[in-house]
């Protein structure tokens, strides 16, 4: 009998049950709980931004599965959140039911994406970059100018916000909370993906192609749907979008925001699940938190982004886990 199999050295039931919990499951059912509480004192402003965290989140949990688990270089996700608010915008403006409007923005940015995937069966790292890059101008050039379908720069505005079986989301508290709901389900269904089979497709698609395709993996299928699902979380990003600022027009979606969104993701811990949470926190809270500083509010997050990055590449869960897995070779 080994040391490890003695009574006082077996691990706990206790210990053992620790270590099989999957955390970021826990945290996200237990964030989306005191996120369903917390703005009830925080104001109309506050609330709003509370939402707009949500939102971006979702966007950058696409990109998180094209970049973080596929490893395939994307820049063009602020160009589906840009189709998914405007096919929102333009259906419920026309009457259409938001549920029927946020399924089909998803649909037809899960459609482009798999156009969009092609090229990445062809090239990869920078080259692929360059070819979402222009995807993106392409895609912000048509709403600036396409005046007739988006309104160019003038916009759309009185955006409709949901109704769903009598639930109307008016108020700001409303909407958040619908935005707490919708967000949790896109959660746990990519928290599903990562789990399966396809989850570990794509993380073998990312660590090596050709190894992947040896062990019998179908990397074009794959490398497809990375594209396909992660631009359709985009489409449902734009979906919540539309309604929470009631107004769109094209500068939210240019290509700075594509690479806000990757700075998300890497910032948050590209990989992990909850690294687009962080990411979107990071991104969206803080330079709220810095304006108490006036017109420097910005200098102190580009250093303090800066900073991060520097020091740790991994993204902030990523120097988390360093830190855990450093404290336990110590105890």
């Amino acid at each position: 009998m080994s040391a490890l199999d003695t009574p006082d050295k077996a691990p706990s039931r206790l210990g053992g049950l620790i270590a099989a919990t999957d955390w970021s499951l826990v945290t996200l059912v237990v964030g989306a709980i005191v996120l369903w509480f917390v703005p009830v004192n925080m104001g109309r402003y506050g609330t709003y931004v509370l939402s707009l965290w949500l939102v971006m989140a979702v966007a950058a949990m696409g990109l998180n599965l094209i970049l973080g688990y596929a490893g395939l270089k994307a820049l063009c996700q602020a160009a589906f959140l840009g189709i998914g608010a405007y096919a929102t915008a333009l259906l419920t403006k026309a009457g259409v039911p938001w549920v029927a409007a946020f399924g089909l923005s998803g649909l037809l940015c899960f459609v482009v994406g798999i156009l969009i995937g092609f090229p990445a069966l062809r090239v990869r790292a920078h080259y692929l970059g360059f070819v979402t890059l222009a995807f993106a101008t392409v895609v912000w050039l048509v709403m600036r100018n396409e005046q007739w379908l988006t309104g160019g720069t003038f916009g759309l505005s009185n955006i409709p916000r949901p109704a769903i079986l009598g639930w109307k989301t008016d108020g700001a508290l409303a909407f958040h909370r619908f935005v707490v709901g919708v967000t949790l389900i896109l959660a746990l269904g990519l928290w599903w993906l990562v789990k399966s089979p396809w989850g570990r497709a794509f993380l073998a698609l990312r660590e090596n192609p050709v190894r992947a395709a040896s062990l019998g993996v179908d990397t074009r299928l794959y490398t497809l749907m990375a594209f396909a699902i992660g631009s359709a979380y985009g489409g449902f990003a734009g979906a919540l979008y539309a309604p929470l600022v009631e107004f769109i027009d094209p500068s939210p979606f240019s290509l700075g925001a594509s690479f806000f969104l990757v700075l998300m993701v890497i910032c948050g811990g590209a990989g992990f699940m909850m690294g687009p949470f962080v990411g979107a926190l990071l991104a969206v809270a803080l330079p709220e938190w810095l304006r108490f500083t006036g017109g420097l509010y910005l200098l102190i997050f580009a250093a303090t982004v800066l900073v991060l990055l520097i020091l740790c590449p991994g993204g902030i869960l990523g120097l988390g886990e360093k830190a855990i897995a450093w404290m336990r070779r110590r105890l």
